[in-house]
């Protein structure tokens, strides 16, 4: 264990030096990790000393403050110290009586996040892997609950012979909420999508009409542009018709932590469930995410698991309100950021990240190039000229090292995609990385 916590602390000194994205030879050391599994095994020094001398230089170094891609920030300190010993506590926090520590941290964590995002004191919300999980924890409930409206109980009868449920979203939807309408039995091609504007918003007067079971879906921060729907106008209509509103807030809904961008999400705390990440802007470690359901009943109806082993209890019971019984105390780095940052310090984050992305693109277009929307948030969409041009600044950018973006497609163009997300991020690393990506795209031959 010291020579793992060592050899950590060594990572962490070192990886701001390194190319942001693994070398070729680091790439290629990694057929090492293939060799026969032996009778005997070998010593757990030994196994711990070759996961770091091949596996650390093969990482891409997304935890550093030039790392622009997939919305990804890089783990606060407290929250990977708080990982740490959560995982010497080895925790299953399924149920309170499993852990009492895990349970109360749980409950209190919550009880924070929905302060934050501004949204009801009353809601429920459970810990999952990621907001694709969260998406699916909440298209579950929303359909059991506007087909037990209609007469239909799909935690005892299934879906077969249950009266169809139509399924209204953008076409800027994530793929994300696509695999989620999917995996609960709903069919993606069956979605209806409302066509959006020039930001990717949700067009609200294109909203079809409403009838019999439905969910509409609404996203806060695209995730190309992070522009969100207009809640106010399309909730209150779906809500008129008796529907269920989902939103799909991986990143976008931690606007409402900021006062400066709140604005960008107002009208979403009267939707009725909502999929969050804490790995993407709060910073903790991988992976950790929220589902957060305005009725408690109608979660707890979904995603409950009788046995006879199981104690019934009135506590909070996180394996009542999800889809996994055993699971891992993913509370607590939570816990650990919100506890260290208090809400200025999240506030802050949020606001510091999105002004950066605001400075890329100014730093950006000042160099020639082309802001492909208006930035509201902590995302970058920008154009090198014509589509091979934009793929190849993207491609050196990537070999050069010293920060890293991917690329998108946005209205028909290849595009740059830069995501603002991390702690460390300074105005010196968006400068410094502008520059690259500029000077790669004055190298292009021709």
């Amino acid at each position: 264990m010291a020579d793992a916590l060592e050899r950590s602390e060594r990572y962490l000194d070192t990886a701001m030096t390194r190319s942001v994205a693994a070398t070729l030879a680091a790439r290629s050391a990694l057929g090492g990790f293939d060799e026969p599994l032996e009778v005997g095994g070998r010593p757990a020094a030994e196994t711990v000393e070759m996961l770091d001398e091949l596996g650390s230089p093969g990482t891409v170094i997304s935890n550093g403050p030039r790392y622009f891609g997939f919305v990804t920030g890089g783990s606060q300190p407290v929250a990977a110290a708080a990982s740490l010993l959560a995982t010497a506590w080895d925790q299953n926090g399924a149920l309170p009586i499993m852990s009492p520590t895990v349970a109360a941290i749980d409950a209190v964590t919550v009880r924070w996040i929905l302060g934050l995002l501004g949204l009801p004191s009353t809601a429920t919300a459970t810990f999952c892997g990621g907001a694709s999980e969260a998406n699916l924890i909440g298209m579950i409930t929303a359909r059991d609950e506007v087909l037990r409206r209609a007469g239909w109980d799909v935690p005892a009868d299934g879906l077969i012979g249950a009266p169809m449920v139509t399924v209204i979203t953008s076409e800027e939807t994530h793929a994300s909420m696509k695999k989620a309408v999917a995996l609960a039995g709903l069919g993606r091609d069956r979605m209806m999508l409302v066509p959006t504007d020039d930001q990717g918003r949700m067009v609200a007067t294109a909203l079809p009409a409403i009838e019999g079971p439905a969910i509409v879906v609404l996203q806060a921060g695209n995730v190309n542009t992070g522009h969100s729907d207009p809640f106010r106008e399309v909730i209150a209509a779906a809500h008129d018709a008796g529907a269920w509103v989902h939103v799909d807030g991986a990143f976008g809904l931690w606007a409402a932590a900021a006062p400066e961008r709140a604005r960008l999400v107002e009208g979403m705390e009267a939707a009725d469930s909502w999929a969050t990440d804490a790995h993407k802007w709060l910073n903790v470690p991988y992976d950790n995410a929220l589902a957060i359901v305005a009725d408690g009943d109608a979660l707890g109806r979904s995603m409950r698991v009788d046995g006879a082993y199981l104690p019934s209890t009135s506590e909070r019971s996180p394996m009542q309100l999800g889809l996994q019984m055993s699971q891992r105390a993913r509370a607590i780095p939570v816990w650990a950021v919100l506890r260290t940052l208090g809400r200025q310090g999240v506030s802050d984050l949020i606001e510091r990240n999105c002004s950066l992305a605001s400075r890329f693109a100014q730093r950006l277009a000042e160099g020639g190039a082309e802001v492909l929307h208006d930035v509201c948030l902590n995302q970058v969409l920008v154009a090198f000229g014509d589509d091979e041009t934009t793929s190849a600044v993207i491609d050196a950018v990537q070999a050069d090292g010293t920060c890293w973006a991917g690329g998108t497609e946005w209205n028909g163009r290849r595009a740059m995609r830069i995501s603002v997300s991390g702690h460390e991020t300074t105005e010196a690393d968006v400068d410094r990385s502008a520059a690259v990506m500029l000077g790669c795209w004055e190298s292009l031959p021709g």
